[in-house]
Formats: C-alpha cells, sequence, structure tokens
C-alpha cells in the first residue's frame, strides 16, 4: 500500500471520478470508500499485485478502481443497472477489471465467470449480508480473506449496532470462517463496521 505524507494513494490512470491527484498518484478518500476507511483505522489485509480479488456491490466502480490499481484480476459484481453503467465505463479504462452484472445472494450464477480468488471484499447494503459473505467464500483460496462491510442499519434499524455485529461474528463463525478482527469505521463511515475473516 502507497502513503504519501499519511495520505492513501494508489498508482494508476487518474480522473475516474474527479478524484485528487498527489504527486503523480490517485488519493483514495476514506470517506467515499469504506475499504480505505478500514486501511486508515489500520486494520485488514493489504492488498498485492499477485492477488486477485472478488468483489460484491462494485457500484459505479470507485473503490474499485483503486483496488485494481493494487492487484492482479478484480471480478466486479453489481446488480444494479445504473451503477453498472458507469461500472463498465471504469472496466473499460482498466483491463483487470471484469464486471459481471448478478445479484450477489447468486454466486453460482456467476460461478462459471471466476476463478479461485485471494480475497473477497463485499459492500452489499442488504438484510442478508452475512449469508451473501459466506455463500460467496466458496470462492475463496485456502488462507484467503473475505472482509465484510457491515451495514448495520440496512440490517435492523431498530437494533444496536453492536449487538448486530456480534451476532454476525457468531454468524462467520459457525459458517467456517475466521474472525480476525472486526473494527468500526467511525469517524468516516457511522453504523458501519468492517469484519476480517479468513478461511484455513
Amino acid at each position: 500500500m502507497i502513503w504519501i505524507e499519511g495520505v492513501l494513494v494508489s498508482e494508476g490512470a487518474g480522473g475516474v471520478y474527479g478524484e485528487r491527484i498527489l504527486q503523480g498518484y490517485r488519493v483514495w478518500d476514506p470517506y467515499r470508500s469504506k475499504l480505505a476507511a478500514m486501511y486508515y483505522l489500520g486494520a485488514g489485509p493489504e492488498l498485492r499485485p499477485d492477488q486477485t480479488v472478488l468483489y460484491l456491490g462494485a457500484a459505479n466502480g470507485t473503490t474499485v478502481s483503486h483496488v485494481a490499481d493494487y492487484t492482479s484480476v478484480v471480478y466486479a459484481v453489481e446488480y444494479a443497472p445504473r451503477p453498472m453503467q458507469d461500472l463498465l465505463e471504469v472496466a473499460r479504462r482498466r483491463k483487470n477489471i471484469v464486471p459481471i452484472m448478478a445479484d450477489a445472494t447468486r454466486p453460482m450464477e456467476y460461478a462459471p465467470l471466476m476463478e479461485s480468488v485471494d480475497l473477497v471484499y463485499q459492500d452489499v447494503a442488504q438484510p442478508g449480508q452475512v449469508s451473501i459473505a459466506l455463500n460467496n467464500a466458496v470462492f475463496l483460496k485456502p488462507g484467503g480473506n473475505l472482509v465484510l462491510v457491515l451495514k448495520t442499519r440496512s440490517i435492523d434499524v431498530s437494533r444496536s449496532p453492536p449487538d448486530i455485529l456480534a451476532e454476525a461474528e457468531e454468524a462467520l463463525r459457525s459458517g467456517g470462517l475466521q474472525v480476525r478482527q472486526s473494527v468500526w469505521l467511525t469517524p468516516y463511515h457511522q453504523d458501519h463496521a468492517a469484519l476480517i475473516c479468513a478461511r484455513d
């Protein structure tokens, strides 16, 4: 990971979403990217050039573009047509992004397009976030990592976010993943937590 004077950046062609350029590098804004926020908080597995990534909830490709700057291949899954249009444009400019229009709750639909990956990153605002993570863990290589961005208010607005986090941790463990670390993404994103998991 590349830091310049305490600022997280990535190396790649700029102008994807109007991002700031610092000494020729693209600034990776933690207020716009929950993955960047996780790194600012000192958590999570670092991205490497030899990694393949499955990105669930790719949206318009803002964070995907930074992940692609660091890694070998990014399989970017998005279900909504409008963000997919933006994602396709991002993928056109970066040859290592594979855009997949599919429902992350149905991984077998895009399994034929996949290979085993080193990292599954999930940022999907749906109630069944944990089950989505567990169902897509099938693509993880042994020793691979899964990062689940838990959007607690998308699960249940009436319950305490810490209770939802504890429940999610237990469900992930029961599903066969090791929960190595959990971190709230405050002050960058309220009521969001990143759960960093590993598969043996």
